[in-house]
């Protein structure tokens, strides 16, 4: 199995950008799915992006659509996470996950999903 580690959060203004890393190790990368998710305090973990296993599809949940952007590097084992005009309400910790589903192109829900980093603080100020 693939283990991801994400990495580039921080504190960041209202309207800026913050670039998350997520390094998969542990197995075939491009077997995977590969997917962002948040959690703030005190809600439930929720959907943020999903990219397929060679990177030909994407998803996005709604309140991120035209500001986030998923991609992967199968050759260095990344899945980057560009989050431009950053609102408060985007403050969560954000994890990367991998999943080996086999019926789907790009999963979308968190049961579908194997392995998960620890989360990186994402905070934006109002």
């Amino acid at each position: 199995q693939v283990h991801p580690v994400e990495s580039g959060g921080g504190l960041v203004q209202a309207g800026g950008s913050l670039r998350l890393s997520c390094v998969a190790s542990g197995g075939k990368f491009s077997d995977y799915n590969m997917g962002w998710f948040r959690q703030a305090p005190g809600k439930e973990r929720e959907f943020v992006a999903a990219i397929s296993r060679n990177g030909d599809d994407t998803y996005y949940a709604d309140f991120v659509k035209g500001r986030f952007t998923i991609s992967r590097d199968n050759a260095k084992n990344t899945v980057p996470l560009q989050m431009n005009s950053l609102k408060p309400e985007d403050t969560a910790v954000y994890y990367c996950a991998s999943s080996l589903d086999r019926y789907v192109h790009v999963a979308r829900v968190d049961w579908q999903y194997d392995d998960w980093g620890q989360g990186t603080q994402v905070t934006v100020s109002s």
